[in-house]
């Protein structure tokens, strides 16, 4: 089993960062895939950002330029750095782990992975 663990949300004022890790129970070894989801209240938990096993990245349009997610492999743990935030990030953001070669962006529903956090608020006040 792999518990991941998210960490750094919070309120912040649109304009404003916010950096986002997320760190996984044990270090998971193999080809594997992880990404940043979001989900605001009534919408579909979306997909924000992902980076497969060779450090492919890859980013939903809203957030392109000012979203950047990096990962540490010797930790197993999953950051995402939050630029120039506006009113529309605000969500939970999750993170999620799934074994695969490689990813792109998708809805939660469509990324099939088996691990997820139990998420952290971020909310951008205009």
């Amino acid at each position: 089993q792999v518990q991941l663990v998210e960490s750094g949300g919070g309120s912040v004022q649109a304009g404003g960062s916010l950096r986002l890790a997320c760190v996984a129970s044990r270090y998971i070894s193999g080809s594997v895939c992880m990404g940043w989801f979001r989900q605001a209240p009534g919408k579909e938990r979306e997909g924000v950002a992902v980076i497969d096993s060779d450090g492919s990245t890859t980013y939903t349009d809203s957030v392109k330029g000012r979203f950047t997610i990096s990962k540490d492999n010797a930790k197993t743990a999953l950051y995402l750095h939050m630029n120039s935030l506006k009113p529309e990030d605000t969500a939970k953001y999750y993170c999620a782990l799934k074994w695969a070669l490689t990813c792109t962006v998708v809805a939660a529903r469509e990324f099939g992975a088996p691990y997820w956090g139990q998420g952290t608020q971020v909310t951008v006040s205009s």
